[in-house]
């Protein structure tokens, strides 16, 4: 095998996603040995069975896990913190679900601690250390030019520069960008002189077939889509890969995934990331929540309901149409925490000092308080634990047609807490900014939903999501 062919074999294995869900897999199973000589003396395999059984389930797991929990795609792009925070959390989650199946299996001893924990942080090691080694050494082999793909770009516009700049940050992939195919307008900014500009259509093959090109991908925006005929025929009888990146970001939607749909690739506009198996999965685990709080929260509810019935005449509940998933209607529950009142046809948000709330509603409102009983919702169905928060009927009439996309927030089902609340967008929303500043936190969740962020989510709410400066 000569040399660069082992390079190339070398680059496959340290930069697909597939070996490297087996690396990781492997190193797991190697820590779990080693540190089984250092805590047992002894193999895995003479330890108590259920030590094995973890083993199997976590290795398991994690092959099947990591890749969902986003640990591959473009992890080399993310600070250091990031990446080991991800990795930290995923490792955890992996753990846990391994020995609650482990406990599943009936009369097979106990864990070690011991044994548990020094796995752990031993996996977290050799793990970081695998990705630094391999991003050390993908860099390396492409600064040296091995196996570089040469790209021609057909199609200069947003689309285009985008995967000309996501090609430049990450050198460790190979694809350097020999030439473009666009208008003036669009390649006046190209600043690289090496990179040749080509005018016309026609042009194509003969570049690539002078200039030794491994690559054409075609980003034509949706307005060009008559030059795709033309196109077609000027490359039928070019020999390299040819990609097509549709021009999805013309498009403001909230996703973008390509799947197969009666046997024809289709790209999916409006379907939320928490959908599917795992939106079941959320649905479920919203519903144990919500029953769990309720259960360990109820001497809290009677405490504020009796502070409620004190503070001032009328019901402990506050109830109100909001719009859910899909824009289905529903009545949301909070703990009321202002004087009965009457207001016509509008919705007045609560200002600093309104005097409509009562002192126990400050505190309530204060420290969101007064949004425990949205775990009813929660339980009924009509809302999840983490998601965009539910906006007064008549501030989504106004809204929908002031913001693009701000409909969008509805094809999830609203949260008590949320991507938005946590980076302290919350109470007062008095001016289109923002409102609007809210709405692009709202959708950065759902495009990106995780159970991963959705952990973060609780756990800054859980420490420090609970109170804000404009809380009141």
């Amino acid at each position: 095998m000569s040399h660069s062919t082992h390079l190339t074999f070398l680059q496959y294995v340290l930069g697909q996603e597939l070996p490297r869900r087996i690396a990781d897999t492997a190193i797991l199973a190697i820590a779990a040995n080693a540190v089984a000589h250092y805590v047992f003396h002894a193999n895995l395999s003479d330890a108590a069975p259920v030590h094995m059984v973890l083993l199997y389930f976590c290795c398991v797991l994690a092959f099947m896990l990591f890749s969902k929990l986003d640990l591959y795609n473009a992890w080399p792009e993310r600070p250091a913190s990031a990446t080991f925070i991800r990795l930290a959390a995923s490792w955890a989650l992996v753990l846990i679900l391994g020995i609650f199946m482990s406990r599943m299996v009936h009369g097979i001893g106990r864990i070690s601690h011991h044994w548990l924990l020094y796995w752990y942080l031993t996996s977290m090691v050799l793990l970081l250390l695998y990705r630094f080694a391999s991003h050390v050494a993908l860099t390396r082999m492409r600064k040296q030019g091995f196996n570089f793909k040469r790209v021609i770009i057909v199609g200069y516009g947003e689309t285009g520069q985008e995967m000309h700049r996501r090609a430049l940050q990450q050198p460790w992939i190979g694809y350097e960008v020999n030439a473009v195919v666009g208008s003036a307008e669009q390649t006046e900014n190209l600043q690289d002189a090496n990179i040749a500009r080509i005018n016309k259509l026609e042009d194509i093959h003969a570049y690539v077939s002078a200039n030794q090109i491994d690559e054409i991908w075609i980003t034509l925006p949706m307005s060009a889509a008559a030059q795709l005929r033309p196109l077609q025929i000027h490359l039928r009888n070019t020999l390299v890969d040819i990609r097509w990146v549709p021009d999805t970001m013309a498009i403001q939607m909230i996703s973008r995934r390509m799947t197969n749909f009666l046997g024809t690739p289709t790209v999916e506009l409006n379907r939320p990331a928490p959908s599917g198996a795992r939106g079941i999965c959320k649905h479920l685990l919203d519903k144990v929540f919500a029953l769990v709080a309720l259960t360990a929260l109820t001497p809290l509810f009677v405490a504020i309901g009796v502070a409620i019935k004190i503070s001032s005449p009328g019901p402990v509940f506050f109830k109100q149409v909001r719009l859910g998933l899909n824009g289905k209607k529903f009545m949301i529950y909070k703990f009321r925490s202002m004087k009965l009142h009457q207001e016509h046809n509008k919705v007045t948000q609560a200002t600093q000092g309104d005097p409509r709330i009562t002192r126990i509603g400050q505190f309530l409102r204060r420290t969101s308080l007064d949004e425990l009983p949205q775990f009813i919702n929660v339980l009924l169905g009509d809302m999840s634990v983490i998601g965009p928060r539910p906006h007064a009927m008549q501030h989504n009439q106004m809204y929908e047609e002031l913001l693009d996309l701000y409909m969008v927030r509805h094809r999830v089902k609203p949260g008590i807490t949320g991507w938005a609340q946590i980076h302290g967008h919350r109470g007062e929303t008095d001016t289109l900014e923002k409102m609007e500043t809210r709405v692009q936190f709202d959708l950065h969740y759902i495009q990106n939903w995780s159970f991963l962020m959705d952990f973060r989510i609780l756990l800054w709410t859980a420490f420090k999501g609970w109170s804000g400066k404009t809380a009141y």
